[in-house]
């Protein structure tokens, strides 16, 4: 009556089959799959590094090379069983004349099928890892710890299934088998390591891509919920960035296919990132247009959102958004400096290897910048285009677009004027609104939230700021509206004097700001008083240095954008939360919440870390 499930007395065991180790025991049925997956996503060209052998003892397993399933789904999905001819004898005589007999097998055919498969690189639990999950050991403080450091180390009298969520170099059954990390040195063992990571960190990247394409891209629901110009801007050329990577990936699969032990990846990497890598900086470029459609979609479309949940719910997306999907190609171009990096920190100086590695770290440098500068140039120069029609000019117009202009930060700002009566001086507040950018302030009144009527501006070099003391103001309590008094002693301590000589008159105009919070007025005087970064580079080495435990996205023109385990060197901090700092893989500046971030107390991490910032921004690599 469906409520239970038959199965032919014949096919039935006592024994329930398990998944054969790669030892040649029987696994926990627990660690056997779960779901059925296709060649693509399981990886079945980079999976089972043994051939598995089909004994009396384990009835009902697949095939060699064939994933292992449900009895359910191999008889749905009409896969064949290898099982002994005793169980099989009475399904065979239903089953004669609608299938013509197996043919038996070759022994140059299992030698051929053998060969391919001691030939793959990576054992079969590894293509459940996304790379939104993957955490490169050149990332973190850590890692010049051997990976067998790393596993918990469980109690002797308790039993502890332990799966880690990437496989290091060490941890291969093949390399295990050879024994030859018993052979090597603890340096060679750490270089090996440090190329490995490129390998499997690719490998997880290429899976996570053709999830995206997969299930994103190419879904027709989603794609009904927009139009063709809103799908170009949310995925761009992110097929061409895939084949980039299959092409990547091929290629160092086969170089470790060559010998488990690799002497050099480093031509691989410098010719990809020279030739083959051109897609990423035009899927980096476009940034700002993918963020921009995938909010308005996000916002404004219930049947963009309603389908987006569907697709993201689905067991591939691991309960992941797509949003981190998109986000994929700039974390991992901005990652390859790190991992080049790493190899060159565990190479010999003297030997070729090192020479070579500098050069290809030299060429991953230049590529990142060309990818940063690729989405840096189309964000100044939309939101130039953008700004500029928000202004409505009260003076003298200023030729605000420009290709060498850009925005440092924007915001309302209340503004303490004295005003000089009769018998009597009293101080008014307005508020103003400022557009600051790289060579020009720009002071307006806010008519709305899109329009702005300028009454003064002045160049970069003309400004002067620093803080202001409360004796500085006036602020006797004022008689509002309403009848009641109010004093303006809060925020006084958010105020800073502001000077400049104006553009339009050419006189002097003394401003006495004040700021809704405390870092804003930080952040104010940080970004109006530094001209040039000679005095906010001088005391970089005592600086405090802080890896990122946590994303945070800029909201602001003057916030950074950081990843997780990436390292700031701070060089202001705030009593509210907040850090100013440079971003050490390229040096960006900008501000980020605290909370964000935990500061690095070795002594030796930040020595490192300040070589290798010397390394990614140029003094060795001439970037």
């Amino acid at each position: 009556m469906g409520t239970q499930q038959l199965i032919p007395h014949n096919l039935a065991s006592e024994k329930r089959p398990g998944k054969i180790s790669q030892s040649g025991g029987l696994l926990d049925p627990s660690k056997r799959s779960q779901r059925a997956r296709s060649m693509v996503e399981s990886g079945s060209f980079f999976s089972s590094s043994k051939d598995v052998e089909e004994t009396e003892d384990a009835p009902g397993l697949f095939r060699r090379g064939l994933r292992s399933t449900s009895y359910r789904r191999a008889v749905v999905s009409g896969v064949d069983l290898d099982v002994p001819s005793n169980l099989l004898k009475g399904v065979a005589e239903l089953k004669e004349g609608s299938r013509s007999p197996r043919p038996t097998k070759s022994k140059s055919g299992e030698k051929k099928k053998k060969k391919l498969q001691t030939q793959r690189t990576f054992d079969s639990e590894e293509d459940e890892v996304l790379y939104q999950n993957y955490q490169e050991k050149a990332l973190h403080n850590d890692s010049d710890e051997d990976a067998e450091s790393r596993e918990p180390k469980a109690d002797e009298h308790i039993v502890v299934q332990y799966k880690p969520i990437r496989t290091s170099w060490s941890q291969l059954s093949v390399v295990k088998k050879s024994g030859v990390c018993d052979r090597l040195s603890q340096e060679e063992r750490k270089r090996q390591e440090a190329i490995f990571e490129v390998i499997s960190s690719e490998h997880s990247y290429l899976h996570s891509l053709m999830i995206l394409i997969r299930l994103f891209k190419n879904s027709p629901e989603l794609s009904d919920t927009m139009t063709k110009t809103d799908h170009h801007h949310l995925f761009s050329n992110i097929v061409d960035v895939c084949e980039a990577s299959k092409k990547f990936f091929k290629e160092l699969e086969d170089r470790h296919q060559q010998n488990i032990v690799i002497d050099d990846i480093s031509d691989i990497v410098i010719r990809h990132a020279q030739a083959n890598f051109e897609p990423y900086v035009t899927y980096c470029s476009n940034e700002v247009y993918q963020q921009r459609t995938f909010q308005r979609l996000a916002n404004k479309s219930p049947t963009f959102k309603e389908v987006l949940s569907r697709i993201e719910a689905h067991p591939d997306c691991r309960n992941l958004p797509m949003i981190s999907f998109l986000i994929l190609p700039m974390q991992r171009v901005t990652r390859l400096p790190l991992l080049m990096d790493t190899i060159c920190q565990k190479t010999p100086k003297d030997s070729p290897q090192y020479d070579a590695c500098k050069k290809t770290l030299q060429s991953v440098s230049k590529l990142v910048r060309k990818c940063n500068e690729g989405a840096r140039t189309m964000e100044r120069t939309e939101m130039m285009y953008t700004i500029n029609s928000q202004l409505e000019f009260k003076i003298k117009p200023f030729p605000l677009v420009s290709s060498s202009r850009w925005m440092v930060k924007r915001g309302e700002l209340t503004a303490y004027v004295e005003e000089s009566g009769i018998f009597s001086r009293k101080t008014t507040r307005h508020q103003v609104y400022f557009f600051l950018f790289n060579d020009v302030l720009i002071v307006t009144r806010k008519k709305s939230e899109e329009s702005y009527t300028v009454i003064d501006y002045a160049l970069r070099d003309q400004i002067w700021v620093g803080p202001c003391q409360l004796e500085d103001l006036n602020l006797s309590p004022t008689r509002t509206t309403s009848g009641m008094l109010t004093s303006r002693q809060v925020g006084a301590n958010h105020l800073f004097h502001l000077k400049f000589r104006s553009n339009h008159s050419g006189d002097k105009v003394p401003m006495i700001l004040g700021a809704e919070l405390l870092n804003e007025r930080a952040r104010w005087i940080s970004a109006l008083g530094h001209t040039n970064n000679e005095k906010r580079n001088a005391d970089r080495t005592n600086s405090m240095q802080v890896e990122v435990i946590r994303t945070y996205t800029a909201r602001q023109p003057d916030e950074l954008s950081l990843q997780v385990a990436d390292v700031v060197i701070v060089s202001q901090t705030v009593d509210d939360g907040w850090y100013e700092g440079e971003r050490l893989r390229d040096g960006e500046r900008g501000w980020f919440l605290a909370e964000c971030a935990q500061p690095i107390t070795c002594q030796a991490t930040i020595e490192k870390n300040m070589q290798r910032m010397d390394r990614l921004q140029g003094l060795e690599t001439n970037v």
